[in-house]
């Protein structure tokens, strides 16, 4: 796996990923004190308001950003994101108030969604070979597993010698250094030629008529990329499969300490403990997936784990349902065997997400052409995030009104259409596909054969 960080590109811009990834860890643990300080007791709410923030700036702002900054060159596209996440970082620690804290978090996430979509389209034209690709995308997952269990160990290690706001100084380290790295990395040409160009619509190729191409509305190049995911099947089976994800990640993330701390009555040290039974799952499979790819069908992987996210749910929900709370089990306290029984589960759904998200580049890179991937990648950031907006209330809401047995049936049966769903739009047929640079050859022997034929999928 690590055969990829030989390329320089490459290995800078991983770098790049890891250090913002480093800082936005430590901001993470400081935004939870800062907010205990700023509303006491009320943290819980200031924290889920800035987490549905996050979430909408994700799905609204990301399409938009994309479409008015389809003219400048990804490089300095990365290296602006980075520094506005570094002025909000540093203007974090001298917040006083509520409001303010809700406009940084904000501004930090627009960033963040203009950031990740376009070093998520840059590195399939960094490293054009399949298995490279690969490689690389079970090193990002990796990268982000990894960060959610060191970060807060790290910051804890910091804590012990500074007060918590000077987290915030070292996420401002974090997101300088990811500019200093990006800066340093060389871009294909072709990729800053996509970039300026806004792709097929703005390029100034000759349209289909054969003459010159109209300049698309903000509004047409924000929808572009939503568009392309409604019109190709395998990827409204890869949003379908987002979706499976978000359902049992939000359980995991949102009703963890209800599980440990209220059902089975254990320590809130065991809390971190579960949380990272699910990272260390999807460490796992992000670390095998690579030569598993090589010999599997992605279809044939991410399939599979979509079902068995929905039937780790179901054995969740029994689980739920079986002894009292507090350990009063009959198990000898502290959950009895329902404890190692979560870690399975947590774990077994960490490693069903991995399966599905880390595979997902891939499948993005062959449904569509060279030229659509940024507006692609834009679009699939913010739609998967648009299901995580939809799974937390599930996970949070009806758990607290209806119960967690309610909400993990409810999540469950979200997981099982959604694995459907894509089982129905991805179909087997449509596994192997010419490359991107055949599509015009191919539509046109459609269109000899077969007129009035659809596009391509």
């Amino acid at each position: 796996m690590l055969s990829v960080l030989r390329d320089r590109t490459y290995r800078h811009l991983f770098a790049a990923q890891v250090v913002a990834l480093a800082g936005t860890g430590l901001a993470t643990v400081a935004l939870g004190l800062l907010a205990y300080d700023l509303a006491g007791p009320a943290a819980g709410s200031v924290l889920g308001t800035a987490l549905a923030i996050k979430m909408a700036a994700y799905v609204g702002i990301a399409p938009v950003v994309a479409a008015l900054a389809h003219r400048i060159p990804r490089r300095r596209l990365l290296v602006a994101a980075d520094l506005a996440r570094a002025a909000v970082a540093l203007g974090l620690p001298f917040v006083t108030s509520v409001w303010q804290v809700y406009l940084l978090i904000f501004v930090l996430q627009a960033a963040s969604a203009t950031f990740t979509p376009a070093f998520q389209s840059v590195i399939p034209e960094v490293l054009p070979d399949e298995r490279d690709y690969t490689r690389a995308l079970s090193l990002s997952r990796l990268a982000y597993d990894t960060e959610s269990l060191v970060s807060p160990a790290l910051a804890a290690g910091l804590l012990a010698l500074v007060g918590y706001r000077w987290l915030f100084w070292g996420t401002v380290v974090g997101f300088v250094a990811s500019a200093v790295l990006v800066v340093s990395a060389v871009l294909p040409v072709a990729a800053a030629r996509t970039a300026a160009g806004g792709g097929r619509s703005g390029s100034g190729e000759a349209s289909a008529t054969g003459g010159p191409a109209r300049t698309p509305s903000l509004a047409a190049r924000s929808l572009d990329g939503l568009r392309l995911f409604l019109s190709v099947p395998r990827l409204r089976a890869l949003l379908a499969l987002d979706l499976a994800v978000a359902a049992g990640g939000a359980m995991v993330i949102v009703n963890t300490v209800v599980y440990v701390r209220d059902r089975l009555g254990r320590s809130a040290g065991d809390v971190p403990l579960a949380l990272g039974a699910y990272g260390g799952g999807s460490m796992v499979v992000a670390l095998l997936l690579p030569r598993v790819l090589e010999r599997v069908a992605d279809r044939r992987v991410m399939l599979p784990a979509a079902f068995g996210i929905a039937g780790l749910l179901a054995v969740l929900a029994v689980l739920t349902t079986t002894g009292g709370g507090g350990g009063g089990d009959g198990g000898g306290g502290g959950g009895g065997w329902r404890w190692p029984a979560l870690l399975a589960v947590w774990a077994g759904l960490g490693a069903a997400g991995s399966l599905i998200l880390t595979p997902g580049g891939r499948l993005l890179r062959a449904a569509v052409p060279a030229a659509e991937l940024p507006a692609a990648f834009t679009a699939q950031f913010s739609l998967s995030h648009g299901c995580w907006l939809l799974a937390y209330p599930l996970a949070g809401w009806l758990g607290a009104t209806a119960g967690l047995p309610a909400a993990t049936v409810a999540l469950g049966v979200l997981a099982l259409g959604s694995a459907l769903l894509a089982t129905r739009a991805w179909r087997p047929d449509r596994v192997a596909r010419p490359a991107a640079a055949d599509r015009p050859a191919r539509v046109a022997r459609r269109r000899r054969t077969a007129p009035g034929a659809s596009l391509p999928r």
